[in-house]
């Protein structure tokens, strides 16, 4: 597209979706990971210019695998090999992924699919805990919806389970003892085989996750960021996205370049025509 036209589309306006959580002290999050935390080291009035001027600055200390945010290829092993069949433990050494890590997850603008599983099995507030989302439930999903997968697309898969994220039960989310819905080992490789980019869910762990399990196993992980290279994101509030029935769309995300680190923070958004 001439960039003329792709100006032109911008100015008749567009919708954006928000596809990013907010990040707060004391949010759901994995167990597994050091928790987020945002402290104000200097307030205004602790220094103060002969102008009157103040200023006040922030410390936030938190893992790369907390609120929204993207799994780099140097996440997950299998047998102690990374996915390009590098040695794990000595991609690691020096504490920094050189050659996997986050800093070399591409800028993506690209095509993004939703699809809502839940509302195409009548469902429409969400799977239940610890459902397996299978290969059929996802061809059912893109049939009632009347779309398609793609080589090189990111596909965003609605559980439903983003709802409890502002539960005051923090463990509703993380769902330790319910389980919690998502994509089984079948699901991935469904993935894998249209050769997308990249896929994200509504939960803190993408895939299935078993009724008082926990993360012990985590096939879709290994299928997706070790087999097949494909990003995993997760975190994600798709519940506007579906409320709004968009289910194809301009998808925007970046990685921070954090160099080596095995994840990143991100802000994805969904972008539609504003008609």
């Amino acid at each position: 597209m001439p960039n003329n036209v792709l100006i032109e589309a911008v100015r008749k306006g567009v919708r954006v979706f928000d596809l990013g959580r907010l990040l707060f002290v004391g949010m759901p999050q994995s167990p597994n990971h050091p928790h987020y935390w945002h402290a104000l080291p200097r307030r205004h009035g602790d220094m103060v210019r002969a102008d009157g001027g103040s200023a006040s600055n922030d410390i936030i200390t938190m893992g790369t695998h907390v609120g929204t945010h993207i799994d780099a290829f140097a996440h997950v092993s299998q047998d102690g090999r990374l996915v390009d069949g590098s040695d794990a433990y000595d991609a690691s050494v020096g504490g920094r992924f050189a050659k996997l890590g986050a800093h070399t997850i591409p800028p993506m603008v690209c095509r993004g699919v939703l699809l809502d599983v839940p509302t195409a099995l009548g469902t429409p507030e969400g799977c239940a805990p610890g459902y397996e989302i299978t290969p059929d439930d996802l061809e059912a999903t893109l049939e009632r919806q009347g779309g398609s997968v793609e080589a090189g697309d990111v596909v965003l898969i609605r559980s439903g389970w983003g709802r409890h994220f502002d539960n005051p039960d923090r463990s509703v989310f993380i769902g330790g003892d319910s389980g919690v819905p998502g994509i089984s080992e079948a699901g991935a490789r469904w993935l894998a085989e249209r050769g997308v980019l990249a896929a994200g869910a509504d939960t803190i762990a993408f895939e299935c996750l078993r009724p008082g399990a926990g993360h012990s196993v985590l096939p879709a992980h290994r299928v997706l960021l070790v087999e097949s290279g494909i990003y995993i994101m997760e975190t994600l509030d798709l519940e506007d996205l579906a409320a709004q029935r968009v289910h194809e769309f301009v998808f925007v995300a970046s990685p921070l370049k954090f160099y080596g680190a095995t994840g990143s923070p991100i802000r994805p958004l969904a972008v539609t025509t504003g008609e």
